[in-house]
């Protein structure tokens, strides 16, 4: 049975919409002022909620609404009022409220609005358990005062508008933090648009953004609708930022003060309303020094930043990520989840996890799938993760003395044992396995070709 909560200083109002209810097999009940709603919907979790406009005393319908957004985020709020001009609608709109009823009501209006409602609410339960099936909840898992930091920080800006920048090295969870900020604000039904800036051509990055018209160059054999077009009234997630090259930062610019775009090969102007959520690994001040990107950009991009901490710098919350991770895992494959022992953990925490949370995900599951059902102990972890004083290292130089082999097969299996380090620590990115080993990506993969190492994201 759905519940209902009428909120409306009228009390005939509220008898006579919430007989209707009832008689509908609605589960029904009132508040006559907005602190009574706050405080009912508080304790009783409605399905929907039908709020009047205009009420007397310290909040009104639109403070009401604030309230209840705040409060109950997830629930369809529809106001009501017979006296609202269009600028109270526009407000309520901003403000969250999914419908908007003209009094007097009528039965059908008020029927149709709360089943319209009710889907939206169904709509918005299966989308987050699919969010928390696939780990990609908003909630930050762990306890650590860094963490606490980030979640207050996220909790205080997702509500605005506001451009964020989320640094962090590579595998620390910036998408989540970005997502986390979509799904607290008042854009969280609307589109969440990803682009990973560092995985564009350089060729494709106006058309892939913008998008493009039919014949506007070789190859474009199609309309295409760029990401902002995709995000607009929602989130635009620019995903290593830093990576741009200067063009398009030119580019990217213009849009956001502009906060319109034109498709490659079309002459006319198109209105975006996207808020900009962007995340680098990168030293973002320092790029501006060395002059590879714009300051005026970084102004732009750099209205609230967030820094999400190492792993390293919270092996407090390691037990809680285990358990996430583990859980995940169970969750896809209905397998038995182990049981970490305290010197498993104890291990696992001492480790310097270059490749931060994304690395302990996969060694979490590397080790789910080998002991199901069983116990992981420090042992077990040892054999997956190679540790000396918590910082894995290469194994010794041979004595040359020693040497069954000539100096180029040594060097290349040296080279190779580097290489996939780097390649495990960035969770398989070779643009960041690139950047940890201080050479090109064009380089990294002439030597992955011919050392044999397979190239997956090319």
């Amino acid at each position: 049975m759905s519940s209902v909560l009428i909120v409306d200083d009228e009390p005939n109002i509220r008898r006579m919409v919430g007989a209707l209810l009832a008689s509908e097999g609605y589960e029904v009940r009132d508040a006559a002022d907005g602190p009574t709603g706050v405080a009912r919907a508080a304790e009783s979790s409605p399905d929907v909620v039908l709020l009047d406009l205009m009420m007397p005393g310290e909040l009104d319908g639109l403070g009401t609404l604030e309230r209840l957004r705040e409060a109950a985020p997830d629930v369809p709020v529809i106001m009501m009022s017979g006296k609202a001009g269009l600028s109270d609608a526009v407000k309520a709109t901003k403000l969250g409220a999914f419908n908007f009823l003209e009094k007097p009501l009528s039965p059908e209006g008020v029927l149709l609005a709360l089943a319209s409602a009710l889907e939206l609410r169904r709509v918005r339960r299966e989308a987050r358990s699919l969010r928390e099936d696939l780990g990609l909840v908003g909630e930050m898992i762990g306890e650590s005062s860094a963490m606490a930091r980030v979640r207050e920080l996220i909790a205080r800006v997702a509500p605005t508008d506001a451009r964020v920048l989320v640094t962090g090295e590579s595998g620390t969870g910036k998408e989540l933090v970005a997502s986390a900020i979509h799904l607290g604000s008042a854009r969280r039904d609307r589109p969440f648009v990803r682009v990973n800036c560092a995985a564009i051509p350089r060729d494709l990055v106006e058309s892939e953004m913008f998008g493009h018209e039919k014949g506007s160059f070789t190859g474009a054999t199609d309309r295409r609708i760029g990401r902002f077009e995709l995000a607009h009234t929602g989130t635009l997630f620019l995903d290593e930022v830093g990576d741009l090259g200067a063009e398009a930062q030119a580019k990217l610019l213009r849009a956001i003060e502009a906060k319109e775009i034109e498709r490659v090969g079309g002459g006319k102007p198109i209105r975006v309303d996207v808020r900009i959520v962007s995340a680098t690994n990168r030293d973002l001040t320092r790029a501006v020094a060395e002059g590879s990107f714009r300051e005026d950009l970084l102004f732009r991009l750099n209205v609230i930043p967030i820094e999400v901490p190492p792993l390293r710098e919270r092996p407090g919350d390691l037990p809680a990520l285990v358990a996430h991770f583990s859980a995940l895992h169970r969750a896809r494959t209905g397998r038995r989840a182990p049981q970490w022992t305290d010197g498993a953990l104890a291990l696992l925490a001492r480790y310097r996890w270059p490749g931060n949370v994304r690395e302990l995900a996969n060694i979490v599951e590397r080790l789910a799938i080998l002991h199901a059902g069983g116990d992981v102990d420090e042992q077990d972890v040892r054999a997956v993760l190679p540790v000396d004083g918590g910082v894995r290292r290469l194994e010794p130089l041979p004595d040359p003395s020693t040497l069954d082999s000539s100096l180029s097969d040594t060097l290349d299996e040296h080279e190779r044992i580097l290489i996939v380090r780097a390649l495990s620590a960035a969770g398989g990115n070779v643009a960041e396995a690139s950047r940890r080993l201080k050479t090109d990506r064009a380089n990294l993969y002439r030597r992955m070709r011919r050392l044999g190492i397979p190239v997956g994201d090319e």
